[in-house]
């Protein structure tokens, strides 16, 4: 399947070939420690075990700590 990968950090959109099925998964393929990251779908926030489907596009916004 394909999934639209948007990444806040590099400013990017890229299609990404996926034959898994969630968003841990996708993750893993793409060498994205989940920590890092706040995946969002149609302006909902997704977890991990969230299943992907064709076409989908997730944001992958970049988690910012300060003090």
């Amino acid at each position: 399947m394909q999934i639209i990968v948007k990444k806040e950090r590099e400013k990017t959109t890229e299609k990404v070939f996926f034959s898994k099925k969630t968003l841990g998964e996708l993750l893993t393929q793409l060498n994205i420690n989940p920590e890092t990251i706040i995946a969002v779908r149609n302006n909902i926030i997704i977890i991990e075990d969230e299943e992907l489907k064709e076409n989908e596009t997730i944001e992958l916004l970049s988690v910012i700590s300060g003090g």
